[in-house]
């Protein structure tokens, strides 16, 4: 079977609001059990879109709404998925605090034209509690955040697989800013013959520069000012290896994180798990071609994480590059 495509380069958008307006709004049907959701879906014209999330929605999710709207045409659906996965979270991890914002997330659907909501309890979806089966997301899941959270994928995946059986969508809409969950998401539907398109989504950024996360909430003034060494030291990679590239030098993977690190290091109280340069469809050696700097950081206990796209051409030892990008 051939590779998935490779996600189109992320880039930093606007914020949805300056974008045209929606149609007039219409409260989305909350449906809360399998049953409510297996006797509306037959009602749903299709193209049917699932935007999966777990709430608390922002521009970032704002703009994966408008793309689904988008995808749906003006005679499809769109149904949104809210759901806290507790498969996803570790011991000691903020599965308890994670923000519940149900009715401002359902004002926000409604706004974007969304037809339905799919939004269960741990127990509807797990009703015999943590399942016995679950989908090994493989070596592409084991690396960056799959080391830094035992774990993480294997519950991302499982639920997202239920979802896919569950709502039977034609389309599913993922952001890059989870640009391994995405890599391991188009692995599953083309490993699994899901026959079904998943469409990616640009980063969102606020105007500081920031990723658009519900984790940012969590930040306090002067958290947020030490998290924007992130998106910083991003930037100075890609700019360290655009300009190479302009100098008609080869840019490696290795310039790019010694210029992303600089950065970084010049902050010692951001605690850095990773900064690498990758192949987006494996999170394997990158290039040549499309690569992604992909870091995780913990600014004053939250952790952020974010990627920006760079290009790698022939000729390198991208696996020696891989291998000290790695080296966190």
């Amino acid at each position: 079977m051939s590779e998935p495509p490779l996600p189109p380069p992320n880039q930093p958008v606007s914020p949805p609001e300056s974008q045209p307006p929606n149609p007039p709004e219409r409260a989305p049907a909350l449906l809360r059990t399998k049953a409510d959701l297996a006797a509306a879906r037959p009602d749903l014209p299709a193209p049917v879109v699932l935007v999966p999330t777990m709430g608390a929605l922002h521009a970032g999710h704002r703009a994966l709404l408008r793309s689904a709207r988008a995808a749906a045409g003006p005679s499809g659906s769109v149904i949104v998925s809210i759901f806290v996965n507790p498969l996803q979270f570790r011991p000691g991890e903020d599965l308890d605090r994670y923000p519940r914002t149900l009715d401002d997330d359902l004002a926000m659907c409604a706004q974007e034209g969304v037809r339905a909501v799919f939004a269960p309890s741990a127990a509807e979806m797990y009703p015999g509690g943590p399942p016995q089966v679950t989908v090994d997301p493989g070596p592409a899941g084991q690396g960056f955040e799959g080391e830094f959270r035992p774990g993480f994928f294997g519950g991302v995946l499982t639920v997202v697989l239920k979802l896919f059986h569950l709502v039977r969508p034609d389309v599913a809409v993922f952001g890059e800013k989870d640009a391994q969950q995405l890599a391991l998401v188009r692995r599953l539907v083309a490993d699994t013959n899901l026959g079904l398109a998943i469409e990616a989504v640009p980063i969102v950024r606020d105007p500081d520069g920031l990723a658009t996360s519900s984790r940012n909430r969590y930040l306090s003034a002067a958290d947020r000012e030490l998290a924007l060494t992130l998106p910083r030291a991003l930037r100075a990679g890609q700019a360290r290896a655009a300009a190479e590239d302009a100098a008609g030098d080869a840019p490696s993977a290795v310039a790019a994180l010694a210029a992303a690190r600089e950065v970084l290091r010049g902050e010692p109280a951001l605690a850095v798990d990773y900064v690498a340069v990758v192949d987006p469809r494996t999170f394997g050696p990158p290039g040549p071609g499309p690569a992604l700097i992909v870091a995780a950081v913990t600014a004053g206990g939250t952790r952020l994480i974010d990627n920006v796209p760079v290009v790698l051409p022939a000729g390198q030892n991208t696996e020696r590059d891989f291998l000290d990008a790695a080296d966190h």
